[in-house]
């Protein structure tokens, strides 16, 4: 498996299989349609964040989990590249850098984001935590109602189990995101 949705596949029927749950219940839990679910375990599709969230959530799993390649024993992601899923709702792209090894709950990702549409992000599993550093541009980001206007180097975090949101504020946005798990 080399492709990402190959690997979105993969995680998915694991994940699934793993929490005991059918195409159906998995398919109402996440709140999408059976067909989708089955395309998509099927390696078909292009799944949004909004989706993979949406099954994340209803599995008791990180995101990472269910996009997150196998790892060589030396891992180098350039620049542009990994594995990345964009929104559906926003010019907005999560490319994972690394997901959290067994025994710690962290995932990291490189985000880029450009003027227009607001990420809005639903809850994640409970507990969950968001660390986010700007790179380049500007970006308002954090629960929804508490968000902050932030610039180059700036850092800030909060609940993630709650309605949350990012939007970039001017082109070329780029920060980095470290989801901490409970």
């Amino acid at each position: 498996m080399s492709e990402p949705i190959a690997w979105i596949a993969a995680s998915l029927r694991r994940e699934r299989t793993r929490a005991g749950l059918s195409l159906s219940e998995l398919a109402k839990r996440a709140g999408i349609a059976k067909s989708t679910l089955s395309q998509l375990e099927a390696g078909s599709g292009n799944p949004s964040v909004e989706t993979l969230w949406a099954l994340g959530v209803a599995l008791g799993v990180p995101f990472s989990a269910l996009v997150e390649p196998p790892a060589p024993a030396v891992q180098v992601i350039r620049a542009g590249e990994g594995p990345t899923v964009a929104s559906e709702r926003a010019d907005y792209a999560a490319t994972l850098l690394s997901a959290s090894p067994p025994g710690a709950r962290r995932d990291i990702y490189h985000l880029r984001a450009e003027p227009g549409a607001a990420r809005e992000s639903e809850p994640h599993i409970p507990g969950s935590v968001e660390h986010l550093i700007v790179s380049t541009g500007r970006v308002k980001a954090g629960p929804w109602g508490e968000e902050v206007d932030l610039g180059p180097g700036d850092y800030m975090s909060y609940r993630a189990d709650v309605p949350h949101s990012y939007e970039a504020l001017v082109p070329g946005t780029t920060f980095v995101l470290v989801m901490q798990h409970v």
